[in-house]
């Protein structure tokens, strides 16, 4: 090891501090945080639960009729069990997208939340920098 300690000002563009964590280029005035890529997940999951919305009427429209002419058949009993679980599924599908929207926002609300609090954790510091606040 050569001894030399790396600290946040290096990553900041002050010191011999290596390349950041993401790949991107080396220093710069902030470590900034976007909760862009959860809101976008966020909708993603929304987006998914309302493609799903529709789907019990299209099975309810699919199997219309289907009882005609297959009176008595054990079959007919069995197929609509299965929609019925299938209903079920696709629901409780568009239900978990509806709370994952919900939660991956929250996410990125937090994260906005403590970014606020550290940034303003280090006010006090920066105003007895010589004037230069970040």
């Amino acid at each position: 090891m050569s001894g030399a300690r790396l600290r946040l000002s290096d990553l900041a563009g002050g010191g011999t501090g290596g390349g950041s964590a993401a790949g991107g280029s080396v220093g710069g005035d902030e470590l900034r945080h976007s909760g862009g890529a959860w809101l976008r997940a966020a909708g993603g999951a929304e987006g998914m639960g309302a493609h799903l919305g529709p789907v019990r009427a299209e099975l309810t429209t699919a199997h219309e009729g289907l009882a005609a002419g297959t009176a008595g058949l054990s079959a007919l009993v069995e197929l609509g069990v299965v929609q019925e679980s299938w209903v079920r599924r696709f629901e409780s599908a568009r239900h978990e997208c509806g709370a994952l929207a919900g939660s991956l926002r929250a996410v990125a609300r937090a994260q906005s939340e403590t970014n606020e609090s550290v940034r303003s954790s280090f006010s006090p510091v920066a105003r007895r920098t010589h004037g230069v606040e970040r």
